[in-house]
């Protein structure tokens, strides 16, 4: 049987009545009176020489359990914390699999609407509201509300919050491309524009597709280099039989089809960035070429006679795990620790709670701008939910190309949910891999079911908003204790 429960903060006027001695008076008390519940769980934000009497008073007016937590509060009209205490009995109702009603009366304005933007965009909930005039009503809001969570800005601390907030460097163009809202990628802004002030080599690290580029750009466009070239290079494409003369350049007639001089990468970016993309794809050979001409810092051009001293600035970018590759024997070590003197990790997008939607909003006005036919287009409710239960594998890459498709083919000016879903790939699941193995060479069963429980848990949380219960729902399981117990047998995060 599921479990019916009351949330409701405690209010004066509930205060007033336990005082005066008034059964089914107060907001809390006449909705008891009027409705039946299993449980009544109180926030309270009163002093305990006022709250614990009412408490008291309260569980004789009904035989429903009565629990009550102590909210701290900065204060009763502080969203921040309000939010806090709010979503985390929400949190924890949702995962025991209750049916939920809030009583929407009581408390500060800045409660209720805390209350309503929960109810409506992440906890399935039933609404009351209880007066002197009109009693006890069932409250129907009719709108609808996607809501993303976003990380709060006070978890940096107040002097990394003003540096990134009025730091005259932040309005280099390029950090302002940096779209996001998310403390940890706020942190690694701040930290690239530390290694724009300083010569050092970086390395950025990330899944294809976050913005390894764009950090790179941000960073020259930020440094003294900044009147200097910036010069990319997929290093992924380069042939190996022609490696030395792309990077360093080669005289005429170095070898057939040299018919003139050419510049290599390294004299184009000279007092630049050089931009090594998909560092992690050189080859062993390329490795140990590259590392001499960062230590020495001077390139032998093919066909030349003497060397020539280079005045760079390297930025190398990856998606490869680096260490990974040393420990294979695949990735040279000292060139991994020539290059990675300053580091960047970029998370992915699905990681970058709170910037999803600002992204996709920010993605079409940009679009906007090149295509005055997209100029007043709008993201639905429903599709921006469709857009935060994507996991987005391609990033911030795949967003875009998927808000431009939808775009395109919406003949409204509003994108809709069936846009969205039209839009986006399916991506067709490895089966072979799992499933076609070589049994007679033995194989880890249990290997092969971690890496589904990995797979599906994070999609189906992702879905559920993060609700347990939910996601249980979605992959068969019994209960969210259940899920929990996979979730901590195969270590999921």
């Amino acid at each position: 049987m599921v479990e019916k429960v009351l949330v409701s903060w405690i209010g004066e006027a509930d205060l007033t009545s336990a005082s005066a001695n008034i059964p089914a008076s107060g907001p809390i008390s006449s909705t008891l009176s009027q409705l039946s519940f299993d449980r009544v769980v109180l926030l309270c934000s009163y002093p305990a020489s006022r709250s614990t009497p009412y408490f008291e008073w309260l569980q004789r007016q009904t035989n429903c359990l009565i629990e009550h937590q102590q909210a701290k509060l900065v204060s009763p009209v502080h969203f921040e914390s309000i939010y806090l205490s709010a979503n985390g009995i929400l949190q924890s109702l949702t995962d025991s699999q209750s049916a939920i009603s809030i009583l929407l009366s009581p408390g500060t304005p800045a409660m209720q609407a805390i209350w309503i933007l929960l109810g409506k965009a992440r906890y399935p909930v039933t609404f009351y509201q209880s007066s002197k005039e009109q009693g006890v009503q069932r409250v129907d809001i009719p709108f609808d509300i996607s809501a993303e969570y976003r990380p709060l800005a006070t978890q940096l601390n107040s002097q990394q919050f003003a540096t990134l907030s009025f730091e005259s460097e932040v309005s280099n163009a390029a950090f302002e491309n940096i779209v996001t809202q998310n403390p940890h990628l706020q942190r690694l802004k701040h930290q690239a524009h530390i290694l724009a002030d300083r010569d050092v080599p970086v390395l950025i690290q990330g899944e294809t597709g976050t913005g390894k580029e764009l950090f790179a750009r941000a960073i020259h466009n930020a440094s003294a280099r900044s009147g200097k070239p910036f010069v990319p290079v997929n290093c992924g494409a380069f042939p190996t039989e022609l490696v030395d003369s792309i990077l360093f350049g080669h005289k005429k007639g170095a070898f057939t089809g040299a018919i003139a001089d050419r510049q290599g990468y390294f004299q184009q970016a000279s007092g630049g960035t050089l931009f090594l993309d998909e560092f992690g794809e050189l080859e062993p050979s390329v490795q140990v070429r590259l590392l001499r001409v960062l230590q020495e810092g001077v390139i032998m051009p093919v066909g030349a006679t003497k060397e020539e001293t280079v005045d760079v600035r390297i930025i190398t970018a990856t998606h490869r795990n680096l260490m990974q590759a040393i420990q294979e024997g695949q990735f040279r070590e000292d060139l991994f620790y020539r290059v990675a003197v300053g580091v960047l990790t970029l998370p992915p997008l699905r990681e970058r709670q709170g910037d999803v939607i600002l992204l996709a909003q920010a993605l079409l006005q940009e679009m906007a701008k090149q295509d005055v036919a997209l100029k007043n287009k709008k993201i639905s409710t429903n599709a921006k939910n469709i857009i935060l239960a994507h996991a987005w594998p391609g990033n911030i890459r795949e967003l875009r190309s998927t808000l431009l498709r939808a775009s395109l083919w919406s003949s409204e000016e509003e994108i809709s949910a069936e846009d969205i879903e039209q839009a986006l790939f399916e991506r067709p699941q490895n089966t072979t891999r799992l499933l076609d193995r070589d049994i007679s060479q033995g194989i880890d069963i249990q290997d092969i079911i971690s890496e589904i429980v990995k797979h599906y848990i994070p999609k189906a949380l992702a879905h559920s908003n993060g609700s347990k219960s939910k996601a249980a729902e979605l992959l068969g399981l019994k209960n969210y204790q259940t899920l929990t117990n996979w979730m901590d047998k195969y270590n999921v995060k």
